[in-house]
């Protein structure tokens, strides 16, 4: 066998599509001419890599490589086929780039294939062939860079500013200010467009991705823009009610705590919860926690006792397993 495409990928004969496919993904970017300039080593591999893709990664052509070798394609249902080629030059039912979805493939880390341009699949477009190619000088869009993003629960909340650094290629280290909007969950992301690696040979600049991660509060829980918070009272306040003071992110909320309440009940200031931008802002609920006072005396226990004797209860007559 002249090449062992399996060989040029580092993958066994046996390899699904899905280890071919990351294999070839990570040697299509190790050996990229545009990240590997003016070295003639890394595209002679990377054409390598592509051909044994083209090659493996299409049952059909797999089974007549396993079974024939690398001159499986001058090989037809009746023999050879006159001016057979490489699948990757055009050949009838071969592996075409423009056929390929890149941006699916690669993910948006490389940036937006379908409506911006730039990167891998525009990286792989100056291999294609006249009719279809792109330019070799052609300006491209640079790569999106993509970060995590911390923020405590409050920013996240109320939005704010934040700040990221970025490492470019260059080695310099640039920090850039993130806005953060009002009510952002978990796991979002936020766009700072024309922040990311410079496009090759003066193309527009790709994005930085940015995923935000919203530190736990140690009282306050977010469910959907529904703040929930635990609220501590004495025993004297639920038993004879009170009106009680809870911070909100627009301030101080008070709250009437009706008497005799018991602790889980649960008090609700509507509209002071979490107000994303053009979205109803939700409520706050307070669930109560009574905290029995330390250190009673005799006659507080007495006292309780009494009180306990005069008012009957079963609280736990409904309780089973």
């Amino acid at each position: 066998m002249a090449e062992d495409y399996y060989k040029t990928l580092g993958v066994r004969r046996d390899a699904s599509q899905s280890d071919i496919q990351k294999a070839y993904r990570d040697l299509a970017r190790k050996y990229h001419p545009d990240m590997n300039p003016n070295d003639e080593t890394a595209k002679r591999k990377f054409q390598e890599v592509q051909q044994a893709f083209d090659v493996l990664n299409d049952p059909e052509k797999r089974e007549m490589y396993d079974r024939y070798g690398s001159s499986f394609e001058t090989m037809g249902a009746g023999g050879p086929r006159e001016g057979a080629g490489p699948a990757w030059q055009g050949a009838p039912g071969g592996f075409q780039f423009e056929d390929f979805d890149f941006g699916q493939f690669f993910g948006e880390r490389f940036g937006e294939q379908q409506t911006t341009g730039g990167g891998f699949a525009d990286l792989f477009g100056q291999f294609r062939r006249p009719g279809g190619r792109t330019a070799r000088g052609a300006p491209r869009r640079g790569a999106d860079l993509a970060y995590e993003l911390q923020v405590p629960f409050q920013t996240a909340v109320k939005g704010g500013e934040a700040q990221i650094t970025v490492q470019r290629a260059t080695g310099k280290t640039e920090t850039i200010s993130v806005k953060i909007p009002p009510g952002i969950e978990d796991g979002k992301k936020i766009r700072i467009r024309g922040q990311g690696e410079p496009g090759p040979r003066g193309g527009s600049a790709g994005d930085i991705l940015i995923t935000v991660r919203v530190a736990p509060h140690p009282f306050f829980q977010r469910r959907g823009n529904h703040l929930h918070v635990k609220v501590p009272v004495t025993l004297a306040e639920a038993a004879l009610g009170a009106t009680i003071d809870v911070p909100s992110p627009k301030g101080t909320v008070s709250l009437h705590l009706p008497q005799g309440t018991s602790s889980g009940t649960k008090l609700r200031a509507r509209g002071q919860g979490v107000a994303p931008k053009g979205a109803t802002a939700g409520d706050l609920i307070a669930e109560v926690q009574v905290v029995m006072p330390k250190d009673l005396t005799d006659a507080d226990r007495q006292m309780l006792q009494e009180i306990g004797q005069r008012h009957p209860q079963t609280p736990r007559e409904k309780l089973r397993w």
